[in-house]
């Protein structure tokens, strides 16, 4: 087994996977950095990897997937130890899959349109339309948290993805306590974890000072 993963640890999607490999104590995955700002990700050798050229991208041995979401189920259900990440009771899963699909549905499109034009092009503000879109994606998360957790009272992989992409998200427009406050309870809950710590809070710096050096 070789595990290979391409990534850009500013990015989201990448963080995500990076807190699930840390939280099945997956040892040995070779980790290489694919530069979208440097178009990297546009160059021959990746495509040839992912057609899409996007982030995270996993390799096991010769077989290759994307998609955030896909590759986090995937190490789960191929080495993790048990399933309590992402259980095997139907609808359990099912509740955990829904907010995997409202975090690329609904939560993440909105940060790929409000910095696309920011870090790529020569905008100075965010549009007031995507701001909205972000807004109403904190809406639904705090419908959502009826307990501790997002699919119920345990940790799972749905919290994992979606608070790399909440986090994210923050840092273009911040929560409003005051009217979320089940989500800024379970965004402090998130932070506390070690996988937040050592995974998900670097490379958000990093995105946070990439965004601030092309606002300024």
């Amino acid at each position: 087994m070789v595990l290979t993963l391409y990534k850009l640890d500013a990015s989201p999607p990448v963080r995500a996977v990076k807190m699930v490999i840390a939280a099945i104590n997956l040892p040995d995955v070779e980790y290489v950095d694919v530069n979208l700002l440097q178009g990297d990700h546009l160059k021959e050798d990746y495509i040839k990897i992912n057609p899409q050229h996007t982030v995270p991208t996993l390799a096991d041995d010769d077989f290759v997937i994307w998609d955030s979401h896909v590759i986090a189920t995937y190490l789960i259900n191929m080495y993790a130890d048990n399933d309590s990440l992402y259980p095997s009771d139907p609808k359990t899963r099912a509740l955990i899959d829904q907010r995997m699909h409202f975090d690329c549905s609904i939560l993440f499109p909105p940060i790929r349109e409000a910095v696309g034009p920011v870090i790529f092009g020569n905008d100075k503000a965010f549009q007031p339309e995507v701001l909205h879109k972000i807004q109403s994606g904190y809406e639904f998360t705090e419908k959502f948290l009826t307990g501790e957790w997002l699919a119920g009272d345990d940790l799972s992989v749905a919290d994992i993805c979606c608070v790399a992409t909440i986090s994210t998200s923050n840092e273009i427009l911040p929560i409003d306590e005051t009217l979320f406050p089940k989500l800024a309870e379970w965004m402090k809950r998130c932070s506390e974890l070690e996988i937040y710590k050592n995974e998900n809070e670097p490379g958000l710096n990093i995105f946070s000072q990439i965004l601030k050096s092309k606002l300024a």
